[in-house]
Order: structure tokens, then sequence, then C-alpha cells
């Protein structure tokens, strides 16, 4: 696949997850955070096996031969990530939870190096730190006290926790994810997760409410573009760019959820539009190639 496919690919993947912050507080008003992740991903899951089947693939075949793979990334990469994501949101403001999060890129590099043994150029590790502060930039709207009055809660400590399952699921996706087909893996990846949190979610006694309009809408976008196809583009861009690079493009998240809010009517300030800059060009920075030394 051609390398600008798969950084489009990346990139749409992160706008959807952008989109995702906007389109939360709607499903949150009709919706617990435990239902409202577990069906998103039982949903995302009957798409998803919908695909597989239109297009052919053997998808028990490959969950036989791979069963404990897909356990384990659907079991870190969505159970764990987003439970812990969606608590944490009850419990934390956006900006510690995206502050946190703006970290993955770097900690996914140090778990790629690590575990995988990827070793990240010097551009790569140049651009973290200058996409790290872009996002700094547009999450304060450029008025560093706001740092100053952030505080460790317990929100931040579960944000913590799900920032290390998604580096974590990141890395073993590298690792452990058979080399089948984007649509076969990224099925049975999603159904282990999903299974595991509509299992969590009844076994918490409660049962769903009836989204209304405005929820299930949101649901619907959320599950069809911020899940269904940003998980196939993700899981591709990971396979194709390695652990470490592909992260660095998460830095795009809270940009992103900064211009889809601006289409509700909340513009952009000038320090968020300079941060935004910043991301792009910490990201650009670390696309660059590598030039080899030619001896004469």
């Amino acid at each position: 696949m051609k390398s600008s496919t798969v950084y489009f690919q990346v990139m749409v993947a992160t706008m959807f997850w952008g989109a995702n912050f906007v389109l939360a507080g709607p499903v949150l008003v009709d919706l617990s955070p435990l239902w409202a992740a577990a069906l998103r991903f039982v949903l995302g899951a009957t798409l998803m096996l919908i695909v597989a089947r239109w297009h052919g693939e053997k998808l028990w075949r490959a969950a036989r031969s791979h069963a404990w793979a897909y356990l384990l990334l659907g079991a870190v990469g969505i159970a764990s990530f987003n439970l812990l994501f969606f608590y944490a949101l009850q419990e934390t403001s956006a900006t510690n939870a995206a502050l946190i999060m703006a970290t993955n890129p770097l900690l996914t590099t140090l778990l790629a190096a690590l575990v995988l043994g990827e070793q990240p150029s010097a551009r790569h590790l140049a651009g973290i730190p200058l996409a790290l502060l872009g996002v700094t930039v547009v999450i304060t709207g450029g008025i560093w006290t706001h740092l100053l009055n952030l505080h460790m809660a317990h929100g931040d400590v579960l944000m913590l926790g799900a920032n290390l399952a998604w580096a974590l699921y990141n890395v073993l996706s590298r690792k452990f994810m058979p080399k089948d087909s984007t649509i076969v893996n990224t099925t049975l990846v999603m159904c282990a997760g999903g299974i595991l949190l509509l299992l969590v979610a009844l076994g918490s006694g409660s049962l769903p409410a009836v989204p209304g309009p405005s929820a299930a809408l949101a649901l619907a976008i959320m599950t069809i573009a911020g899940t269904v196809l940003a998980y196939l583009f993700w899981n591709n861009s990971i396979a194709q760019l390695g652990a470490s690079h592909t992260a660095l493009f998460l830095n795009f998240v809270p940009v992103f959820a900064m211009l889809v809010g601006s289409i509700t009517g909340v513009l952009p300030t000038l320090a968020q539009l300079v941060g935004g800059a910043l991301v792009v060009a910490g990201i650009s920075l670390s696309m660059l190639p590598q030039r080899k030394l030619i001896m004469r």
C-alpha cells in the first residue's frame, strides 16, 4: 500500500476520534459510560461482521487459530481502554484527560523500543516534544498558568491507566496481530472487546436506557466513523508504519476535536490555531525521510 494512502487513513482515524469528544456529550446524557462503551462496540462488531461476510472473509478459521491474540488485543485495546476512558471523564476534566493522552506517542515509542526493538529516528524523537508542545498550546489556549491549576484526581489516575492500555495496544498489535487481512483482524478484535464490555455491563446489574434522537444519532456516527472506520484505518497503519510512528498521529486528536467543535459554533482561538500548526510541524518533522550519507 502506498505510504500516502496509509498517512491519509491514519489522519482520518484521528479525525474521527477527535469528533468522538464532541459526540460523546449527547450520548452520555442518555446512557451510562458503561453501556455507552458496550453498545458502541457491540454495534461496531456487528457492522464489522457484516462487512467481513460481504468480503467472504474466513473468520472462523482465523478465530480458531489465533483466539488468544484477538482476546488479548480486544481486552487491552477495546475493553480496558474504553472502560478506563469513559469512567475517567466522569471524574476529571477534558483538559487533564487530553494532556495525559498527549503523552501516548512518547509512551508508545518507549514501549516499542523495549518490546519490539523499534529504534526511533532522531527526527522522530525531535518531533514528539514539538507535537506535545502544540497539544499543550491547543488545550491551554496559550495561557500557561492553566497548567498550574491542574491537580491529580482519581479520574487522572484512571486516565493514566487508559493511556497505558492504548500504548500497550499499539505495541501488542504490532507484535501479536495475526497476518490476516485488516478486515478479519479488526472484526475479531472488536468482537472480543465488544463481548467483554457487554459481559461487564450485564454484570453491573443495570440496564441501558433507550437513547433519544440526539443520543442515537451521535452513537450511530461514533459507531460507524469513530469505531469501525477508525479501528480499521488505525490497525492497518500500525501494520504499515509501526507502533511508535503511528502513535505520533494521536497528537492530532485534540486538534481535530477543536476543529469539530468549531462547526458547532465554538470557534478556535489564535493560540489554538498556533498549537495546531505546531502539532502539524512536529508530525511532519518525524515523517521526513532519513538522508543516507554517501561515501565518496
